[in-house]
């Protein structure tokens, strides 16, 4: 045998030697053809050429042979494993896969299936948490000063009714005790809230209080009020909800048009011109709306493996001043501030219904179907939905006025101010046949409203003027509107049946076998499969909503003797200071389930509380003399040792668009911040 190797080596080697040989001789003929012509260039002598010949391969005895090595599969039910085994292991490992009746492809390797007795289940990541933090603030200073006569007439000192207004807030604060609640997004700060709510429930039901003792126009708290029933005005129980149509106040020259005037079309008018003087220092409109629609993840059943606390909290309180001053001379007339006072109503409804489906999706009782299979989404840790909208106004519209009769039609607008805040959030979220809750539950709805209005006015006429004029100084309207809704709630909770317990440990053991108690729960009948989404901490779902209107509207008009009255006889003055209306509603439309069936495995906490007070002032602040004082709008800063050595720095916001800096003063600062 090594001889023949030998023998094949010499002979490869002679063949080589030979190949190259003839290869030389060849080309050794291709020389000896044509030689260079006489004329051509000289050609170097050729000289005999020599191969280098290096090799880095590792020379190696010829040994035939077949190397072969098997590759590896990848199984759905088995991660790879590049070993190889013996045709005995495979054939047994064969085996016992087509005992447990598992099937492969039919080719390919069977030592790398590694079995298992069950698969495992296949989760789906569920939806995340949703949070919304609304702020919306208005502050608008619409100070005027007016004089239509060539005298002199000093201006007026309107400070004071921003501290009214703050004074105001701070008798308000009893009635609305949630105002201080502080935005968070966390559960610890949610449970706090909750348990803040929940001990001021717990000890006005301890004390059974029924008012917070005051001397208020209606000074009313109530615990776990009435359900579906009456809506609450000003502390009573009414039969309808008042309609806030019917008592807005006609704001005269500040209404807008209804349908406006053709613009194309010409103007004519044959009778003389009028002689009229119409005021409007007031018809004011600050108005707050928030609505919240929230569908966040509702489901046919719910099931709770902690707590489940509900708390529904409404507090609403209005403080306002209309205690005007009209002159005897101008008392004639038919409309007086005795006579259109201010009207001020809150206004708190609750509701709790269950969702109704349509006839189409409700089950056939002689339908025997029930789920056999199921999808389950989990969601590891808390889930958060909260909505917390804040909404302030502050609008000051206090005008000084000498008024006179012109001989002609006159019009003076220095009211008329609109202020909206607008706030409407629908959250369309997913639906589930099952929603289990591995923690607790908070459901919370605050809404809190609070309205403040000074509405002093002065009416005078200079040298006991008696033009018989139309005075309006009142017929404002303060409206608070607060309603919760709760659906799918109404129904009592169940206790929580075994086989929800079993199939939240099926979940947390991706047990692909749905658990039997669900194929015979009577809600699920009528379903082929069902959808199922298992949160494993705590779900809190909270909205929260803060509204506050303030405006001061303290008008000081003065009527002049006009210098034309030899050509004005029979001239209508019309003054009207008031006609202003604040506005706060607020609408929570809570969508807890769409089914009846709620299982509790812990402790029901269920509260609701509300609160309402009106306080009415009768302030008898008289204005004074601007004199050298600064404006509301001005913010001076001085030096305290010696003022009258110090230098003026001043800074004026009238151009500034940032609420923080732009309000008059820091009185009001923790009411409006």
């Amino acid at each position: 045998m090594h001889v023949e190797k030998i023998s094949e080596i010499v002979a490869h080697f002679i063949g080589l030697f030979e190949m190259t040989f003839d290869e030389m001789r060849a080309r050794t003929k291709y020389a000896d053809g044509q030689g260079p012509l006489d004329d051509g260039p000289v050609l170097p002598d050729q000289e005999g050429f020599s191969t280098a010949f290096s090799s880095v391969l590792q020379l190696k005895d010829y040994d035939p042979g077949i190397i072969y090595k098997s590759g590896s599969y990848d199984m759905d039910f088995g991660p790879a494993r590049h070993l190889g085994r013996v045709f005995e292991e495979s054939l047994e490992k064969l085996a016992a896969i087509a005992a447990k009746d598992i099937p492969l492809p039919h080719f390919g390797s069977f030592t790398d299936v590694e079995l298992s007795d069950e698969p495992e289940l296949t989760v789906y990541a569920g939806p995340g948490s949703s949070i919304s933090h609304v702020l919306q603030v208005n502050v608008l200073y619409d100070d005027d000063y007016l004089d239509m006569t060539d005298g002199l007439h000093a201006a007026r000192d309107t400070s004071f009714v921003i501290e009214r207004l703050a004074d105001f807030s701070s008798k308000a604060e009893i009635f609305t005790p949630f105002s201080s609640l502080h935005r968070t997004d966390t559960y610890d700060g949610a449970l706090k809230i909750a348990e803040d709510l929940q001990n001021y429930i717990q000890n006005a039901r301890d004390s059974g209080a029924t008012s917070l003792g005051t001397d208020a126009t209606h000074d009313f708290v109530t615990v776990d009020p009435i359900v579906n029933g009456g809506p609450y005005v000003n502390g009573k129980i009414e039969a309808e909800i008042p309609i806030l149509d019917d008592f807005l106040p006609d704001r005269g020259l500040a209404k807008l048009p209804e349908e406006p005037g053709d613009s194309n079309s010409s103007v004519e008018r044959d009778e003389p011109a009028g002689n009229s003087l119409d005021v409007t220092a007031g018809a004011n409109v600050v108005v707050n709306v928030a609505a919240v629609i929230h569908t966040g993840v509702i489901a046919s059943v719910s099931a709770v493996m902690g707590n489940y606390h509900q708390i529904d909290a409404v507090s609403q309180a209005f403080v306002y001043s209309d205690n005007d001053e009209i002159d005897a001379a101008l008392r004639s007339s038919s409309h007086s501030a005795e006579e259109a006072g201010t009207i001020a109503k809150n206004i708190a409804v609750f509701e709790q219904s269950t969702f109704e489906p349509s006839s189409h999706a409700e089950p056939d009782p002689a339908d025997p179907t029930f789920p056999n299979s199921w999808r389950v989404n989990v969601i590891d840790g808390d889930v958060s939905f909260v909505q917390w909208i804040e909404q302030y106004q502050f609008i000051t519209d206090n005008d000084t006025m000498t008024v006179t009769t012109s001989g002609s039609e006159a019009t003076v607008l220095t009211g008329g101010n609109t202020a909206i805040n607008f706030s409407s959030f629908f959250q369309m979220g997913l639906q589930y046949d099952l929603v289990i809750i591995g923690g607790n539950v908070l459901d919370i709805n605050s809404i809190t409203q609070i309205s403040l209005l000074y509405d002093n006015d002065w009416v005078r006429a200079e040298d006991d003027l008696d033009p018989g004029a139309d005075i309006q100084t009142g017929n404002n309207l303060i409206w608070n509107f607060a309603s919760i809704h709760n659906v799918g709630t109404g129904a009592p909770f169940e206790v929580m049946p075994d086989y929800m317990f079993e199939t939240q440990k099926a979940i947390e053991d991706r047990d692909p076998n749905m658990p039997e108690g669900l194929s015979f729960n009577a809600n699920f009948q009528g379903y082929a499969g069902l959808n199922v989404l298992y949160i494993t901490g705590n779900l809190y779902d909270m909205t929260i909503i803060k509204q506050v209107s303030i405006l001061g509207d303290s008008d000081d008009v003065i009527q002049a003797a006009s210098t034309l009255l030899d050509s004005n006889p029979g001239a209508t003055v019309t003054i009207d200071t008031g006609s202003n209306a604040l506005v706060n509603i607020a609408e929570i439309i809570d969508y807890d389930s769409f089914g009846q069936t709620t299982y509790l495995a812990g402790q029901l906490y269920s509260d609701a509380i509300l609160i309402q007070g009106g306080l009415v002032e009768h302030d008898t602040t008289q204005p004074e003399p601007l004199n050298d004082r600064l404006a509301n709008e001005v913010i001076a800063f001085l030096d305290d040792d010696d003022p009258s050595s110090s230098d003026d720095a001043v800074i004026n916001a009238g151009n500034d668009l940032s609420w923080s800096s732009a309000h008059p003063a820091d009185v009001m600062q923790a009411m409006v911040a």
